[in-house]
């Protein structure tokens, strides 16, 4: 029997999580809800998080953004994959483009009809195939053309790059529209309930006592709440994933504007760079085993594209996850939660799926177990399923003579990740859950690009005559390559509906 609704919704900290909390709640949740964000402007927020992979755009739409004013008050520009380069070996690059790849057919998937004449050297790489991945490589770019019947400009499938400092102004701005309260300050303790540890209040530096039925915790890293008060535990991955250390900076933009990240691997980790409107954000992810601060900020000074707007700003991470994303009436979301380094732009969709997550579980004031339950092993799930495909980027490499690539390229891995890769070289069979974030075609463009081949294909691709799979191919080759032709480029698309103002 329900003990009563949550009416009281505290949420300890703003930034990117805080704000995308308080927009989802206040559009879906605002009747007989109070809502209240407390944060500190003393307190900074990360702001590395400015990639996104395409699910964001269900979000935006959930919460009623309109795409183009959201891009123009961010700087955001659109993005259509991640070129990596020098992940497998130095000179080498590849891109993980979203979307689809061909035309999947009735007995097998597409990339198994690649696969045969691909492995007798009878077609290109796959890529070519692909509209994201084609456009990307001559910086073109259009929304997909849902008008455009059985074409692959129906295909195109586009994430965003944005500020995040100034997407949670924005976020913020809605949702203070909706009745969303906020508090600024510091908060300086913590209230338990005596009979069951449950959070009953924070307390403020000035003394208010806030309380609330549910708290959601964005605080970051320290996770004020889940770790500071209830204790929860986190769970270290770092054996896999050995980067701890993060350098980031802004620099002055360049032509042509990229739709797309580039993730370029060097000694000791790698380094992102992704362009906005009025700026290009860079920054270096290494570990601190191999390579020391001095050594990571002066190779991500010397490979910036521009004059360097900033002093460059050092962090310190450990990647894993809590125990428990949901502790009592404590739910963890962003990094208060965990972290996954941003190779693959994951960080916003899992603020973004952990709100998803609490918005269907939402619970009674009984607090049932079952539904904290289920909460947290589908977030288990999900963690653990990003891990595998970040760490696939680090096993797979032949950078041989570099500490710290030959560390990964010889770790023990996940027992769930070398299956996925023993699958693959086997017969090119790519397995997944179906709730999964990263699909076939994201695996099979990783494993490729990190230079994992299979040795075989579907044996149902033999149905058809080869020549009949080699027209087939070139089709969809000359069909993908005419389209992304006939694309604007990204800085033309930008101009023509959402460029923002200058800064």
């Amino acid at each position: 029997m329900s003990l009563g609704l949550v009416k009281n919704i505290v949420i300890v900290g703003g930034g990117t999580a805080g704000w995308m909390t308080a927009a989802a709640m206040s559009a879906l949740i605002s009747n007989g809800c109070k809502i209240r964000l407390v944060e500190s402007d003393e307190i900074s927020t990360i702001g590395v998080g400015e990639a996104t992979i395409p699910v964001i755009r269900g979000f935006n739409q959930l919460i009623g953004v309109d795409e183009n004013e959201f891009l123009r008050q961010t700087q955001g520009t659109f993005k259509l994959g991640i070129e990596f380069v020098n992940w497998s070996k130095q000179g080498e690059s590849y891109i993980h483009g979203f979307g689809v790849i061909g035309r999947d057919q009735l007995l097998a998937k597409f990339y198994q009809y690649w696969l045969k004449l691909y492995q007798a050297g009878k077609a290109p790489g796959v890529e070519h195939y692909s509209i994201n991945t084609m456009a990307a490589s001559m910086n073109k770019f259009m929304r997909a053309a849902s008008d455009s019947g059985d074409s692959p400009l129906s295909d195109i499938s586009h994430a965003f790059h944005f500020d995040a400092g100034l997407y949670a102004k924005y976020l913020r701005g809605l949702s203070e529209g909706r009745g969303v309260q906020r508090t600024e300050g510091r908060i300086v303790d913590t209230v338990l309930r005596a009979d069951d540890g449950f959070v009953e209040a924070i307390v403020m530096e000035n003394g208010e006592r806030i309380e609330g039925d549910l708290f959601v915790d964005c605080s970051g890293f320290r996770g004020l709440l889940i770790e500071g008060a209830l204790k929860t535990g986190y769970e270290d991955w770092s054996h896999w994933l050995p980067c701890d250390r993060a350098i980031a900076v802004p620099c002055e933009s360049v032509s042509p504007l990229l739709p797309y990240t580039r993730a370029t691997a060097h000694d000791a980790g790698w380094q992102w760079r992704i362009p906005l409107q009025h700026r290009i954000g860079n920054g270096h992810v290494y570990s601190s085993k191999f390579m020391e601060p001095e050594q990571a900020e002066s190779i991500l000074m010397n490979n910036l594209d521009g004059k360097p707007l900033a002093q460059p700003r050092h962090l310190k991470f450990t990647t894993g996850k809590r125990k428990r994303a949901w502790n009592r009436n404590v739910v963890a979301i962003g990094l208060a939660g965990g972290f996954m380094e941003p190779l693959e732009s994951t960080s916003i969709h899992l603020v973004q799926t952990g709100i998803t997550r609490l918005l269907m579980m939402f619970p009674h004031l009984g607090y049932d177990q079952a539904d904290i339950d289920s909460f947290n092993e589908a977030t288990d799930n999900e963690y653990a399923a990003i891990r595998d495909f970040l760490i696939l980027h680090y096993k797979l490499n032949t950078r041989e003579g570099k500490p710290f690539w030959d560390y990964c390229r010889n770790m023990e891995i996940p027992a769930t990740l070398q299956r996925r890769m023993d699958l693959y070289r086997s017969n090119g069979r790519i397995v997944r859950a179906s709730d999964e974030l990263f699909t076939e075609t994201s695996w099979l463009q990783v494993m490729h690009g990190q230079g994992l081949r299979a040795k075989g294909y579907h044996p149902l691709v033999d149905q058809r005559s080869e020549a009949d799979i080699a027209a087939f191919l070139a089709n969809v080759k000359d069909v993908v390559l005419r389209c992304a032709e006939h694309m604007p480029t990204h800085e033309e698309y930008i101009a023509s509906c959402c460029a923002a103002p200058k800064m």
